[in-house]
């Protein structure tokens, strides 16, 4: 018969103790490592316009002759795409397309934006205006001759804030793709589950939960709650 001694006994449940023990830290870690990414998305500064006062501003830039801000608040509103890849789009991608084809900056994934109508045409007026040196061009450069940095547009958004009187807190880059989430969960209020897990997927977001951090939507749901109470 095969038998263990006492020290053998001991080794053994020691082993599986350890081994325990490293699969509750690996959990813990997992955990921890996953509730700092939600945290990362819930205390963005950013806020956002409402979608009429958004596009009352890309009008009233386009009167004044401000059409690089009126393309560029339009191209965030409309496309959600964040500010780095916006600033590194050509003309030639843009202009009279349907839909364009881009790989995201900051994951490195495939992304197809669809542009209606209205966009087409914004798009087309903005180019005419601003008779850039060719086709090729970004569709965003400074009177250098540069690219602008994501620093100096988010000082042009804070005064374009002050020169418009614009009813928004923080103004910076993010509000634009933050308007542009807002407004797709505004139009799909009958099947906001269904607007979120879109939104999650075009955000490329790992979860709904951290969609709804970064629109403002779990906080004012939070808030929400103290209305509830009465006397």
């Amino acid at each position: 018969m095969f038998t263990l001694s006492i020290s053998e006994c001991l080794a053994s449940n020691q082993q599986v103790r350890y081994s325990n023990s490293k699969l509750i830290f690996t959990f813990i870690s997992f955990t921890i490592k996953q509730n700092v990414m939600s945290l990362k998305y819930s205390s963005t500064t950013a806020d956002y316009l409402q979608w009429s006062e958004a596009m009352n501003l890309i009008r009233k830039l386009a009167r004044d002759s401000n059409y690089k801000m009126s393309l560029l608040i339009a191209l965030g509103c409309f496309t959600g795409l964040r500010i780095s890849d916006i600033l590194a789009l050509r003309w030639n991608l843009i202009l009279d397309a349907e839909e364009f084809t881009i790989t995201e900056i900051k994951t490195g994934k495939q992304r197809t934006i669809r542009i209606n109508m209205q966009l087409q045409q914004h798009i087309r007026d903005c180019y005419e205006h601003i008779n850039p040196v060719g086709i090729n061009a970004p569709v965003l450069i400074s009177q250098k001759g540069t690219v602008y940095t994501v620093q100096r547009i988010n000082v042009m958004l804070k005064e374009t804030k002050k020169k418009y009187k614009l009813h928004i807190g923080n103004f910076s880059c993010h509000s634009l793709r933050k308007t542009f989430g807002r407004q797709v969960y505004n139009m799909n209020n009958d099947n906001s589950e269904l607007a979120l897990v879109k939104l999650m997927e075009l955000f490329n977001h790992s979860s709904v939960s951290i969609t709804k951090r970064y629109l403002g939507l779990r906080q004012e749901e939070l808030l929400n709650t103290y209305d509830c109470l009465s006397f």
